[in-house]
């Protein structure tokens, strides 16, 4: 009786779970069916024209410098006619590239960052700011503006357009203006004592071949290796090792066989070692000259 009772129950149970499989797979159907609909509709409304009343942004470097606020890109062929006539009437003031001198910075300018269609410019150009010393340009056409107008405009975009500034700027930060003869003078003055052209600094032009990337090694180089220390102890004794904790109250070295050393720091003296006293005692030492002809001595050294 119970064996019987038994086996009905696993049938209903099969048939249970046949029908639950079943409806699975008509909902599974279904929701296929939903999303092929839903995807068929997705590329019918794409493929439509625009409402007429909606027009779509440009595509292309205009549309992106407009979302950007930049405004429209200096007109090269303008800039390049201007570049003269700017050099000619303003660098005198202003700089050739038009970064001050006497006068100010014009790419820091409102009236240039302001202006559209030499609308700013023309009138400060025409007529100039007799109040600050600026005389007035009447001699110079409408054209002439412009184009000093796009050359001005044109060294803002350069400066601040950081995705072209390695591209324009590499030449002139990458150029050898030394001497090496007089930087080998100045090497052999202040630096032999620690470093050597045969030895730690062999073929160290091979290693840094941009002029910017030698100055900024030489001047204030990074030290990779982990700062160390001499703790003298009253009753005489001294450790030398590299620093695992240096505060106003604590200090621990690790010596030559990996013992770990504590002491109070009021209880102790503390020498560390600089890598870098040489290099930052020479920091007030030098002029533009010395970097630029150490810049050139060091890069001879292949």
């Amino acid at each position: 009786m119970k064996s019987a009772k038994s086996a009905d129950a696993r049938r209903q149970g099969r048939k249970n779970h046949a029908n639950l499989f079943g409806e699975a797979l008509n909902t599974a159907a279904v929701l296929r069916v939903s999303l092929t609909c839903l995807i068929a509709g997705i590329f019918l409304l794409s493929a439509q024209e625009p409402d007429a009343g909606r027009q779509r942004p440009p595509a292309g470097r205009g549309s992106t410098r407009e979302f950007l606020g930049l405004g429209p890109a200096p007109d090269a062929a303008a800039a390049k006619k201007g570049e003269p006539l700017f050099k000619q009437n303003c660098a005198a003031c202003h700089g050739e590239t038009a970064r001050g001198a006497q006068g100010p910075n014009l790419l820091r300018s409102v009236v240039v960052l302001h202006d559209e269609k030499e609308n700013e410019i023309g009138p400060v150009i025409q007529n100039g700011r007799p109040q600050a010393g600026m005389p007035p340009f009447q001699q110079l056409s409408a054209d002439d503006i412009h184009n000093i107008s796009e050359y001005i405009k044109l060294q803002v975009e350069q400066a601040a357009n950081r995705g072209i500034y390695n591209q324009i700027y590499a030449g002139s930060r990458n150029a050898l203006r030394g001497d090496p003869n007089k930087g080998n003078e100045f090497f052999h003055a202040h630096c032999n004592g620690c470093h050597s052209p045969s030895g730690d600094l062999a073929k160290i032009a091979a290693k840094f071949p941009e002029a910017s990337l030698m100055q900024s090694r030489f001047l204030w180089p990074a030290s990779r290796d982990p700062a160390r220390a001499t703790v003298s102890t009253p009753s005489g004794e001294t450790v030398t090792g590299t620093i695992v904790k240096l505060d106003d109250f604590d200090v621990a070295l690790r010596d030559s066989n990996g013992d770990v050393h504590y002491w109070p720091r009021s209880q102790v003296n503390v020498n560390v070692v600089d890598n870098l006293q040489g290099h930052r005692a020479l920091l007030p030492l030098y002029t533009d000259a010395d970097i630029h002809n150490v810049t050139a001595y060091l890069e001879t050294l292949k």
